[in-house]
């Protein structure tokens, strides 16, 4: 497993649909080693915090694998690295294989995985199609947000590793769909609610839906 790409982003003014809209999806691949803090990479910033970044979504994680799947999706578009909007384009990281609460180390950095990408209509600006956040959803492909639990500097090309597994949780693939399920029953509600390292807002969701 390594870190494939590292991407960076500011905020900036974008006009869609007849308005402005202040953004940092748009993200770039960045040389060298940066720093890692808890909110966020050197270079990088979020622009909304009330749905942004903070503790559990200091960093996004999104795998390589699944570009080949937009381009066949999406055979216009422009595809670089860092165009979901992640920080991290990783490679051998698939969200089948990662668990809620998972701890992960990047060079001298280490994350603990919170939750999956619940995408927003930014999703479709930066696609320029409506329809982008549906398909985003439909394909399963969330990628996940972590939160920074020890500070350190990373580079592209660094390997990752698990440093802790945490036993008995839920895949980032699993919490994904069951956020989306009207169908999920108590049980599977439970069992999400209770995932080690979950994000307080997705936690709240799953026990509200448990009668």
């Amino acid at each position: 497993m390594k870190l494939v790409s590292l991407n960076t982003g500011r905020p900036q003014d974008i006009q869609a649909n007849g308005r402005i809209v202040r953004t940092s999806i748009w993200k770039s691949p960045r040389e060298g080693r940066l720093r890692v803090t808890a909110s966020n990479v050197d270079g990088d910033a979020q622009s909304d915090h009330a749905v942004h970044g903070g503790t559990y979504k200091a960093v996004y994680f999104y795998p390589s694998e699944h570009y080949e799947y937009w381009r066949r999706e999406l055979p216009d578009a422009d595809l670089p690295w860092g165009v979901f909007g992640e920080n991290f384009t990783t490679e051998g990281l698939l969200e089948t294989d990662v668990r809620i609460g998972d701890r992960l180390a990047i060079g001298s950095a280490q994350f603990l995985v919170t939750q999956p990408r619940q995408p927003c209509f930014k999703l479709g600006i930066r696609f320029g199609r409506d329809d982008m956040v549906r398909r985003f959803v439909a394909s399963g492909r969330s990628g996940f947000y972590a939160r920074v639990v020890h500070e350190g500097d990373i580079a592209s090309d660094d390997p990752i590793r698990f440093v802790e597994r945490s036993a008995g949780s839920i895949s980032v693939s699993d919490i994904f769909t069951l956020h989306f399920d009207d169908g999920a029953t108590q049980d599977e509600l439970r069992r999400a609610a209770a995932a080690p390292g979950l994000s307080p807002s997705w936690r709240d969701n799953f026990q509200k839906r448990v009668s």
